[in-house]
């Protein structure tokens, strides 16, 4: 039976720009899920190629910050990316890299979401928003992200103008949990109609995967955007 699964709708967005991947090696699985900033062909086809980039990383390193900040520095360090007038693709970035029976790692740059749900039923959120309403709660606007795949701006940069670093890691130790990675057209419209995240994770990774972005879409009211997940069950 397959542990994990994948589910997006675009929402009213002209493209969908969100991806995700996954990537195995020597049994160490790695969960990247990118949000793409924008909504273009070009956005669509760079956030596909990175997703597969990083979940590549994060599964070859063994470890979920090790592969984000390679990937992070790879698409740094590219001349283009040194002009600030010059707008190239973006994303926001969630990796999870689980090895069986050791931990979990999370890593991640944006606002894509880690979760898992405990074998008690409890919803345990992982990451932290890289967002001006992190910056300035409550009324910061959480639609203006603070860190991106594709910037070129280092950790101390980042962490000295907005407080937190470009990349910022999670470690979780798991014993039959479901983990779920999301983008903010997923999460939002749930969480900002009160609803409880842990009933939409209920079946098999496909059903609850499936489920998850539908309700999403009908809690967004007009103009709906990408809404994707990922669900995997952890041993």
């Amino acid at each position: 039976m397959r542990t994990y699964a994948t589910a997006q709708l675009i929402g009213d967005r002209s493209h969908q720009c969100d991806a995700t991947a996954v990537y195995t090696h020597n049994g160490i699985r790695a969960h990247a899920l990118l949000d793409g900033i924008g909504s273009t062909d070009e956005i669509r086809d760079w956030t596909r190629t990175a997703a597969r980039r990083l979940a590549r990383s994060a599964a070859v390193h063994a470890d979920a910050e090790a592969g984000l900040r390679a990937v992070y520095a790879r698409y740094a360090a590219e001349p283009d990316r040194q002009d600030p007038y010059n707008r190239l693709p973006s994303a926001c970035a969630v990796v999870a890299v689980h090895t069986p029976g050791r931990a979990l790692t999370v890593a991640w740059c944006g606002d894509a979401r880690a979760y898992v749900l405990t074998a008690a039923g409890t919803m345990l959120r992982l990451t932290e928003d890289h967002n001006l309403r992190r910056v300035w709660p409550p009324h910061g606007n959480r639609n203006r992200v603070t860190s991106w795949l594709g910037s070129e701006l280092t950790d101390e940069r980042v962490k000295n103008e907005v407080g937190h670093p470009a990349i910022e890691t999670a470690v979780r130790h798991p014993v039959r949990e479901r983990l779920l990675l999301a983008s903010d057209g997923a999460y939002e419209p749930l969480e900002d109609s009160c609803r409880n995240l842990a009933d939409y994770l209920v079946g098999t990774p496909a059903e609850a995967a499936r489920g998850f972005v539908r309700s999403a879409i009908d809690h967004a009211g007009e103009r709906a955007d990408n809404a994707t997940v990922l669900v995997a069950d952890l041993g």
